[in-house]
């Protein structure tokens, strides 16, 4: 027993000196190992959860059944589920934003700062008529979406997000007859970040709804974005018996409002301190690991809490 004691004595001291041997000795260099402790531990998180998402291509069923994606090996897609945990878990943003999933060019992982992505949606207001396409005001239309913005800012902040700024269009909207789509970007600020969001958007007009593409990137990316444009669009088609030109005026519910309200989002006034066009959001920023909580969002993009 008095051996077992002693060699245990003499592990302990030897343990001692190797851990103090192993403590930084200069204040600076303990203070940078400190501070990469949170970084590594989002790399580590970071590769856990890019591995665990299930990346799709070929032809998808969109959940809905409704319409269905035919994805190409330069793009993949990602389930609702997924979408979610991209997100919230992922981009920090507040949970209940539903989708029907999302786009993403395979070069990139969801995580990659170069990253742009595509979320799709449907709203089944029921069938929205282009009669009236021509005579819409888009200046006008852009003056009450800011006023609309700057009105909904304080219950956003006093929710602990940042207020919103519409700069403007980053592309006016304009709508293609022929194959009944309509296109529009927006710039956005928020908060005092000099870094600008691109929301393009794009809307597919269904018999009995309409289907919402949102490209979701950093405002000096939009030339790329246009550039993906048809490559995307040409991935969503509406199943027979839900397209446009299968509306039955005897049988089919027409959409108590037209084209302008779904650039400005009216549609979307379920959404309550966040009315209008539910925006998604690239993220800027670092994450702050304490749990994995990360600061900064693609989606009502969330403020840092005072310290």
């Amino acid at each position: 027993m008095k051996v077992v004691a002693l060699l245990t004595s003499v592990l302990l001291v030897m343990c001692s000196q190797i851990s103090l041997a192993n403590e930084p000795s200069d204040p600076e260099t303990a203070a940078e190992t400190e501070a990469m402790a949170p970084e590594k531990e989002y790399q580590k998180w970071a590769e856990e959860f890019v591995s665990s998402l299930n990346y799709q291509r070929g032809e998808i069923r969109l959940p809905n059944g409704v319409a269905t994606l035919n994805v190409p090996e330069s793009f993949y897609y990602l389930s609702p589920e997924d979408t979610q945990r991209v997100l919230v878990e992922a981009w920090g943003n507040p949970p209940g934003g539903e989708t029907l999933g999302m786009l993403f060019p395979s070069e990139f992982t969801p995580l990659d700062d170069a990253s742009w992505g595509v979320t799709i949606e449907y709203e089944e207001d029921g069938y929205v008529s282009d009669e009236n396409a021509a005579d819409i005001d888009y200046t006008e239309l852009l003056e009450q979406m800011q006023e609309d913005t700057r009105d909904v800012n304080p219950e956003r902040v006093e929710a602990g997000y940042e207020p919103i700024d519409l700069v403007g269009w980053a592309a006016a909207p304009h709508y293609n007859q022929a194959s009944h789509k309509l296109y529009w970007a927006q710039e956005l600020q928020f908060g005092d970040d000099p870094n600008h969001i691109l929301n393009y958007n794009i809307r597919v007009l269904g018999r009995q709804g309409v289907l919402l593409l949102n490209f979701i990137a950093d405002i000096n990316q939009l030339s790329e974005i246009e550039t993906n444009l048809d490559t995307v669009l040409g991935m969503a088609k509406f199943n027979e018996g839900h397209r446009y030109s299968d509306f039955d005026p005897e049988i089919d519910t027409v959409a108590a409002y037209g084209l302008g309200a779904l650039v400005a989002g009216k549609a979307a006034a379920k959404a309550g301190i966040f009315a209008g066009a539910l925006l998604f959001l690239k993220k800027f920023g670092v994450f702050i690991i304490a749990g994995v909580v990360a600061l900064g969002g693609k989606l009502l993009k969330k403020k840092k809490s005072a310290e």
